[in-house]
């Protein structure tokens, strides 16, 4: 069965399959891996049954998730269902779903279960789940970890038991055991989804994540879970150029970042180092830019997640549990948690000093590139190595992830393919906060191009074609006082433009002094019969700062469509027909600069 969501809406348009059958199909797959640990509370038939039943008045046109069945990490809330984050003493049955889970029901989406966690969130391995549910086993080899904290919300998307699931991601917990599982793994920007009704890690830095096979299930997905939640103090609006208009198939050159090589650590495994090295060159063969940046300040950064005082929200988020009912914690949680205790309020401000300026040196880095290229993970270990050695391992495991939301990046882990080992391996596209979606056009890219079947499934599914223009600034041709070097050139320059290029317009155009000055100004008009090529400058104005700059563009002067020498029609300087009267034609002079010469 094609678990998509692509797939699985197509079958109900079909009328092959009905969601009756599919959530039949998945209970009856769920038995057969009961061994893997997925769990904490799967849904009974009669609990999915109002929510199949919801469907029944309304149609796959009407809600964007119709009958796609979807598994929730326990640290979120199901109303009714009993939300644990993997600790039955501290499991609670809340009377309301989480806000997230809200709009994904609303929808249509169908809830599956509760799945498997490390404990409280603290872990990026899966194995840190008490009895009676314990480690949660690899989709691919149950003696490997499936990556945590969102253990079993990977694994039952790899295994087909959810086309998609939700999953929390602090450190890393939404990019790991993706990378593990052979999925797409989403971490969106912090506060576009909802954190009302899911248990706290690090209030200020969580993120619930999202498991999907593809990267148009995960805009799929983010497009209905990312609603603005104004009881979520911590909430942000998603901005136009973030919406599901920029997701697609991205076109032409790009450019992206990835550390120097002295600073990519592999642990150890050479297999994934010539895995990260052929995506390197893929991503290069596909029109790639690379360049290598200083990772440093993103390195010290991460450091300061466990090592810093950040730890003191973990302690902050289950305060009543360490200090009533500590033992109910694992060993290795009550350790990592207990870190908090002794940590000062000064020491809190001066990681947040220190933080602000790796965070003003990290930006620069990143805003030169399309994105950050780096592994998702340095490679992969057995349940029982980590079990021997759980804090250092499990640290390893974070190099390339827990600086992440300190910095207030947003990111997509995506498969590159097999460890010599058999076991999924992936890769992380990183950027600033608000280019999610431009993250996922890459990541589609990159998953068309490698044709790696998502998951345990078979074959590669189909994906979006569709072109899409990711360029965050706006090409304005300009022909007059705004030309390099001349007196309002600073309109541009101060809103950081980049001069593109030195052109002419096509032979179409006649150009006009205007009355009125300093500073004096041409008017160019479109004249297909008498008109002549114009030298013009192409200016990129970035998306922000375009309305600004036109609102302040004078009568007669405005912005329209301008036809270039080689046959593109883009944004520049163009005059009403009224202005023509009081004149002067100066087309003959070819451009504005030979006739301020000529006048001297």
């Amino acid at each position: 069965m094609d678990m998509t969501i692509a797939g699985l809406q197509t079958a109900y348009r079909e009328k092959k399959l009905t969601p009756e059958q599919v959530i039949e199909h998945i209970l009856i797959a769920c038995d057969k891996h009961r061994e893997s640990s997925i769990w904490i509370n799967r849904l009974s038939r009669e609990q999915i049954a109002p929510y199949l039943a919801s469907l029944a008045d309304k149609s796959i046109e009407e809600l964007p998730l119709y009958g796609i069945p979807f598994a929730i990490k326990d640290n979120i809330d199901l109303a009714g269902i009993p939300t644990t984050a993997a600790c039955a003493e501290f499991s609670y049955v809340p009377g309301r779903s989480a806000f997230v889970v809200e709009q994904l029901i609303q929808a249509g989406a169908i809830p599956i279960g509760k799945t498997n966690m490390d404990q409280f969130a603290t872990g990026l391995v899966g194995t840190r789940s008490p009895e009676p549910w314990g480690p949660c086993s690899n989709a691919f080899d149950p003696d490997y970890i499936s990556g945590g904290s969102s253990a079993g919300s990977a694994v039952a998307v790899a295994l087909g038991l959810a086309s998609f699931s939700l999953g929390t991601d602090t450190a890393g917990s939404g990019r790991v055991p993706a990378a593990f599982n052979n999925l797409v793994g989403l971490k969106p920007s912090r506060g576009l989804l909802s954190m009302s009704g899911v248990v706290p890690a690090c209030r200020s830095l969580d993120c619930v994540s999202i498991f999907t096979l593809t990267t148009d299930d995960a805009d799929a997905v983010f497009e209905q879970a990312a609603a603005y939640d104004a009881d979520d103090d911590y909430a942000r609006p998603n901005p136009f150029a973030n919406n599901n208009r920029h997701y697609g198939l991205p076109q032409g050159e790009f450019m992206f970042a990835v550390p120097q090589s002295e600073q990519l650590e592999f642990f150890g495994d050479e297999s994934a180092a010539e895995l990260f090295d052929q995506a390197v060159e893929k991503l290069e063969a596909l029109g790639g830019c690379k360049q290598t940046i200083d990772f440093t300040p993103f390195l010290k950064a991460a450091r300061l997640l466990y090592e810093g005082p950040w730890v003191a929200e973990r302690y902050a988020a289950i305060e009543a549990m360490m200090n009533e009912q500590p033992e109910a914690l694992l060993p290795v949680i009550r350790t990592i948690i207990g870190g908090a205790e002794g940590k000062t309020a000064v020491e809190a401000f001066k990681a947040r000093y220190r933080l602000q300026h790796y965070y003003k040196q990290s930006m620069p880095l990143l805003e030169q590139v399309d994105f950050l290229l780096t592994p998702t993970t340095g490679t992969i270990y057995t349940i029982d190595e980590v079990q021997a050695d759980p804090i250092k391992l499990n640290s390893n495991l974070g190099y390339y992830t827990n600086y992440m939301n300190l910095l207030d990046c947003s990111a997509v882990a995506v498969p590159v393919g097999l460890l010599e080992n058999g076991l999924p391996w992936g890769m992380t596209l990183v950027a600033p906060a608000m280019r999610d979606r431009k993250l996922l056009s890459y990541a589609n890219r990159w998953q068309q191009a490698l044709e790696l079947p998502p998951g345990a499934m078979q074959q590669a599914p189909a994906a979006n074609t569709t072109p899409v223009n990711l360029d965050e600034t706006i090409p304005v041709v300009v022909c007059g006082a705004h030309l390099r070097g001349l007196p309002l050139n600073w309109q541009l320059t101060e809103r950081s433009a980049i001069l593109q290029t030195q052109t002419r317009t096509a032979a179409a155009y006649r150009m006009l002094a205007l009355p009125g000055g300093p500073p004096y100004r041409p008017g160019l008009i479109r004249d297909e019969e008498s008109g002549q090529g114009i030298d013009v400058e192409v200016w990129s104005v970035p998306k922000a700062e375009f309305g600004g700059f036109v609102a302040g563009i004078p009568a007669p002067l405005g912005i329209g469509k301008v036809e270039l020498e080689d046959g593109r029609w883009l944004p520049g300087f163009i005059c009403e027909g009224y202005a023509t009267e009081g004149a002067t034609d100066i087309t003959e002079h070819g451009s504005w600069r030979h006739y301020l010469a000529s006048c001297q």
